[in-house]
């Protein structure tokens, strides 16, 4: 039986992980199993404390970072916990294993002038640049993950309450779009986006030029292109714009609640962390800026 390949349908079908969340677990489990194999001649289900140890340990030998070793142990432990819940085992291996979660990185946050910047790149000339200015805005009104930009269908827009709903992987949120971000968006449906399809049945809200839904490898590109464009020196992904919402709106008064429901975070202490990011800035703008610091 294929361990892993049961986990894994135990993922997305019971846990309804993300894809992403899906694809990292399984490939550090994988690359584990590689490993018991041929370093230690065992399968999964005979792995012992010690084997663990030992693999974290080569982790580090071969110059992984602390948060690469630390995201492998927690999808190890995750997946025997699995086994120890459906009885496959009896012993789990993983008990009293510490694991390092590493020093944790601040994600990059844009400023509101590179905001600006970012957002006027797209030209309105052609139905692209009427497409990639929408793509722009909504992601950034919104604060919606990349997945859940290019799973939009035309259905969930509202053009006349102005808010989009967004379909996450365990519940649904509708949010309200500021005036330019709808702007750009009645102007993309109402004009274009019938131009760009290649089936007039097509879902998708976002569309390729081929006319076909829109892919996170495509967004990436138009994103980075985008950045350049505009001269941003700072590494720029889908999810910093995210980031970029969150801090914006907690620095302007709003609440971890209203905040978390935005987001779509399950748990408040996800929410939370953008809280440290600001006390982080205004730490480092005190010790900059003080005369006694």
């Amino acid at each position: 039986m294929d361990f892993v390949h049961a986990y894994e349908n135990y993922l997305t079908k019971v846990k309804k992980s993300s894809g992403n969340t899906v694809a990292s677990y399984l490939r550090d489990i994988r690359q584990f199993e590689q490993w018991a194999t041929d370093e230690c001649n065992r399968g999964l289900l005979h792995i012992t404390k010690e084997d663990i140890h030992r693999y974290l340990q080569h982790m580090y030998s071969i110059g992984k970072s602390g948060a690469t070793i630390s995201r492998s142990a927690a999808s190890i432990k995750n997946f025997y916990a699995y086994l120890i819940s459906t009885g496959f085992i009896e012993i789990n291996p993983v008990t009293d294993i510490h694991i390092d979660r590493g020093e944790k990185k601040l994600p990059e946050i844009l400023t509101g002038r590179e905001i600006e910047l970012l957002l006027a790149q797209p030209n309105c000339v052609d139905p692209k640049g009427f497409r990639d200015k929408a793509m722009l805005e909504v992601l950034y009104a919104t604060g919606i993950r990349v997945t859940e930009l290019i799973d939009l269908n035309i259905s969930d827009v509202n053009l006349e309450l102005g808010a989009i709903k967004c379909n996450g992987a365990k519940k649904s949120r509708t949010i309200p779009l500021y005036p330019t971000a709808l702007k750009a968006l009645r102007a993309y449906v109402r004009d274009i986006r019938k131009t760009m399809l290649s089936d007039p049945t097509e879902d998708a809200l976002f569309v390729n030029i081929n006319g076909s839904r829109m892919s996170r490898q495509g967004f990436w590109k138009i994103l980075k292109y985008y950045q350049d464009k505009a001269n941003i020196e700072k590494d720029i992904t889908p999810h910093t714009l995210r980031h970029s919402f969150a801090v914006h709106l907690l620095e302007n008064g709003a609440d971890l609640g209203s905040l978390q429901e935005l987001m779509g975070h399950c748990d408040i202490s996800s929410t939370q962390m953008y809280t440290h990011m600001i006390n982080s800035k205004l730490k480092s703008v005190y010790e900059k800026c003080h005369p006694k610091a």
